[in-house]
């Protein structure tokens, strides 16, 4: 897949990018984009494989040591697929409904971090199979969020504390 490069973005070759959630590793380089390639089990997990020439994707360079924490840790290893099932707008925020496998929503509680096509956000509320965020103004103006309609896929990744702690108490 070829991706414009942002404006002022420097990027190497080899360098981890995360693409709507998902991480990239940069193959080739150009003066205006770059490529990355993804394996069968990535575009079987994630919604890479629906990503097509004009598509709006989330970009986001990976964290460095010397760079402070904003948000939750998010790796950019998808766990699973999420669909859309309700918006609701509520002035200049939305509130989203995401249906995902029970296997993911044993890791998702209210209050908790959930990623969603690589945004960090908060979880709101949480059923049996699904999950809800609220998006304020800034993230709809400045995410693919902002443009995504009800039955479309996003990619989810759960919180990495929560996976540990998940797999420590069950066995």
């Amino acid at each position: 897949m070829v991706i414009k490069k942002p404006k002022g973005w420097k990027i190497k070759l080899g360098e981890s990018i995360s693409v709507s959630g998902v991480c990239s590793t940069v193959k080739n380089l150009s003066k205006d984009s770059f490529e990355v390639e993804y394996m069968p089990e990535t575009l079987k997990k994630t919604t890479a494989e629906s990503f097509e020439k004009g598509r709006v994707v989330n970009l986001e360079k990976s964290l460095t040591v010397n760079q402070l924490l904003d948000g939750h840790i998010v790796q950019g290893h998808i766990d699973a697929r999420g669909k859309i099932i309700e918006i609701k707008e509520i002035k200049k925020s939305k509130v989203m409904k995401i249906q995902a496998p029970k296997k993911v929503m044993a890791l998702i509680v209210e209050k908790g971090s959930v990623s969603v096509d690589g945004i960090s956000l908060t979880v709101v509320e949480a059923k049996k199979d699904w999950f809800g965020i609220s998006l304020v103004e800034y993230t709809l103006l400045n995410t693919n969020l902002g443009t995504i309609k009800k039955g479309e896929a996003v990619n989810i990744e759960t919180d990495i504390l929560a996976k540990y702690i998940y797999k420590f108490l069950k066995k």
